[in-house]
């Protein structure tokens, strides 16, 4: 029997959002935080000519889709580094500091990828406990020790949807060592309209040791191709950039990324119309009685304790895959005016039941 690491047996998998059907065929998706719209013709477009050349390897350096990025937010090329989606960025920043000893901060909860990326690259986790919902970055600076070599802020919090502002952000930074990197993980920055909570491209610009984590899965909606990217100083980014796979991300995912960034103002007219949803959605929950905290992301959270799975199945009864987190809550991600519809109506029953 050959030998593996020992951390394998103990290691969860990844839960991804799933879909269910209900007895009369309905079926809504708002488990993973899609978007509910479809590619944008353009994008479409980009996408069927590059697949024209899938019998060629992709550019590995991803020449136009950096080139494209370092445009559209004003930063030197030699400040980016692509991923297969931001979950793979953030596994290549955890290969960079990776090494027995090395100790990494996050809040919890937030993003359940980190837990499993900390362990796989050998590090040591350090889980600073939620504070009404949100990071207590006070709590994470006290945390820090010589062994600490990166930290990890989900701003909007994933699966919370709530946010740290300005202030808190900026004195949380001047208490953190310069050697110690901050990644803020920005993955629904797109759907922020909170205007105190600040674009972390405007903290890293002269923090050498804050970058940037973004990603075309959500508010861009290609999270089928897979396309993350993240923005830091050269030392920061080349260091990441060591640790990407050779063709990592495929030639059709780069062409639909660059389309994607050219058809910009479009698509975030959609990401409008969901954060019109978003309140809509968190006013009807407040309505029947439910404690939604305020959220700046493309998803609501509902505290539901031991609940959540009696929950999430109340859901499923009506077609509508929510994402449980058993003990804790679920996180019911914004989808079409139908979808929600039927979200509120499942949400409506079950507290009536």
């Amino acid at each position: 029997m050959p030998r593996f690491r020992p951390i394998l047996d103990e290691l969860p998998a990844y839960r991804a959002g799933k879909a269910v059907v209900s007895a009369d065929g309905r079926s809504f998706k708002l488990s993973s935080n899609e978007s509910p719209y479809d590619p944008l013709p353009s994008v479409v477009e980009a996408i069927a000519a590059a697949a024209r050349d899938v019998n060629r390897y992709p550019d590995p350096a991803c020449v136009a889709l950096t080139e494209a990025l370092a445009e559209r937010f004003a930063v030197p090329q030699e400040h980016i580094a692509l991923g297969a989606g931001s979950v793979t960025v953030a596994q290549e920043l955890f290969e960079t500091v990776g090494e027995p000893g090395a100790e990494v901060i996050y809040a919890w909860r937030s993003f359940e990828a980190y837990p499993l990326l900390a362990d796989l690259a050998g590090v040591t986790s350090v889980r600073v406990p939620l504070e009404e919902e949100t990071h207590d970055l006070s709590a994470m600076a006290a945390a820090i020790t010589p062994s600490t070599r990166m930290i990890f802020v989900c701003n909007p919090n994933n699966p919370t949807g709530t946010v740290n502002r300005a202030a808190e952000l900026t004195a949380f930074l001047d208490r953190v060592p310069e050697d110690v990197l901050v990644v803020l993980d920005e993955a629904y920055r797109e759907y922020v309209r909170d205007a105190d909570v600040p674009d972390g491209l405007s903290l890293y610009a002269d923090r050498p040791n804050v970058a940037v984590l973004r990603t075309f899965s959500k508010a861009y909606g290609l999270a089928g191709l897979r396309v993350g990217y993240l923005i830091a100083h050269a030392p920061v980014a080349s260091a990441v950039r060591k640790t990407m796979m050779p063709f990592a991300i495929n030639s059709i995912a780069q062409a639909a990324a660059v389309a994607s960034l050219r058809a910009e103002d479009e698509l975030l007219e959609r990401v409008e119309t969901v954060v019109k949803e978003r309140a809509r959605v968190r006013e009807a929950l407040l309505g029947q009685g439910w404690e939604v905290p305020p959220t700046e992301a493309n998803f609501v959270w509902l505290r539901l304790g031991e609940r959540t799975v009696e929950f999430a199945e109340r859901c499923a009864v009506d077609g509508v895959a929510v994402r449980p987190f058993a003990a804790e809550g679920a996180r019911v991600s914004i989808g079409s005016p139908d979808a929600n519809d039927a979200f509120l109506a499942a949400a409506e029953a079950f507290r009536k039941e």
